[in-house]
């Protein structure tokens, strides 16, 4: 059913297209690329996951990889480009704070009480905090005086590089160790697709992406100033909501069935995954565009080593229980109105 509601949820690609051609409002038009986000992600997610039946689990694990984050690598690229750089950072600082607390929350309070894997768990929660850390050499300086300049920028390319070989390193050897965890014959009741039919999907879901992202960051100042909200809250709350929704629902609906193990380890693994791939992704492509310096502001670093913390405190035990699951949704609508009471620089 809800695969079904999805697919008909496609319709709203070309629709706000056509609304942006038509001359909707940019509110109108931010509500529709945001909406239209989810089935696309969804999308997207449904063609790798099908892809890597016939590639095998090292290059699907990778096309997973890669464009599982695309939504949110296109909306980064897109905003550097308009000069949001407050934007990017702030989208993939909510993004890895949303999965760690907000995704991994529901699914505990839907799961209830069982075993989670707790190795894996750890090395998650480790790899955010070992990011967490590397990141405070390029925003510690950028705490005073321009947080774009140059050297500030430059100052993250080591880190970044040095962020993309530990994921390397620790994909390698969580493929070793999982080989045939995600691996399905016959994923959700349906029929696998071929490899031609995945790839199809995946490049045009791409595509639209790329177009509905485009309408997102074009209208998301006009919304923002509309609705009474920062730009930094928009984006770290409500694009990184959007960008990962598909994902999100998806890790519950596991949680909901009883398999409360591979649903934390959904939300724990894109959490590590947006921390040690995808940042430093966007930052080493920006320099085709506009070189985005890696200046988190102390809110945002202070937010990420503070869920890393509490969310390793709850998990100590690799066990999973409601009561955990709403402390850290809890702690992730605290976090929500931090990042509102501050706001903009």
């Amino acid at each position: 059913m809800v695969r079904k509601i999805l697919a008909l949820l496609l319709v709203l690609g070309p629709v706000t297209i056509l609304a942006k051609h038509l001359g909707a409002g940019d509110t109108t038009l931010f509500a529709l690329a945001a909406a239209s986000l989810v089935p696309l992600a969804w999308l997207i997610g449904e063609s790798t996951e099908h892809a890597a039946h016939h590639t095998g689990p090292g290059i699907g694990g990778f096309i997973n990889a890669t464009f599982g984050n695309a939504p949110e690598l296109i909306i980064s690229l897109l905003a550097i480009h308009e000069g949001l750089f407050d934007v990017v950072r702030g989208s993939l600082v909510g993004s890895v704070i949303g999965n760690l607390l907000l995704v991994l929350g529901f699914s505990l309070l839907f799961g209830g009480r069982g075993d989670l894997d707790r190795a894996s768990s750890l090395v998650s929660l480790a790899l955010v905090g070992l990011a967490t850390a590397l990141l405070l050499i390029p925003a510690i300086p950028a705490f005073d005086g321009d947080p774009e300049r140059r050297s500030i920028a430059l100052l993250g390319v080591p880190v970044a590089i040095a962020l993309l070989v530990v994921y390397i390193v620790v994909t390698v050897i969580a493929l070793r160790r999982h080989r045939q965890m995600h691996v399905s014959d016959d994923p959700g009741g349906m029929t696998g697709w071929s490899l031609s039919k995945s790839l199809t999907a995946l490049g045009a879901a791409t595509v639209v992406t790329a177009l509905v992202a485009e309408v997102l960051v074009g209208s998301l100042q006009v919304f923002a100033e509309k609705a009474g909200l920062s730009e930094f809250f928009v984006a770290a709350v409500i694009v990184a909501i959007v960008g990962n929704a598909a994902e999100h629902g998806g890790a519950v609906v596991v949680a909901a069935k009883g398999n409360i193990k591979l649903a934390s380890e959904i939300a724990l693994a894109s959490s590590s995954q947006v921390a040690v791939f995808l940042i430093p992704a966007v930052a080493l492509l920006s320099w085709a565009l506009t070189p985005l310096a890696l200046s988190f502001r102390p809110v945002e670093i202070a937010a990420l080593g503070g869920a890393v913390v509490f969310t390793a405190v709850l998990l100590r035990d690799g066990r999973s229980s409601r009561l955990r699951g709403a402390l850290l949704i809890a702690a992730y609508v605290a976090v929500a109105i931090l990042f509102f009471a501050v706001g903009d620089r």
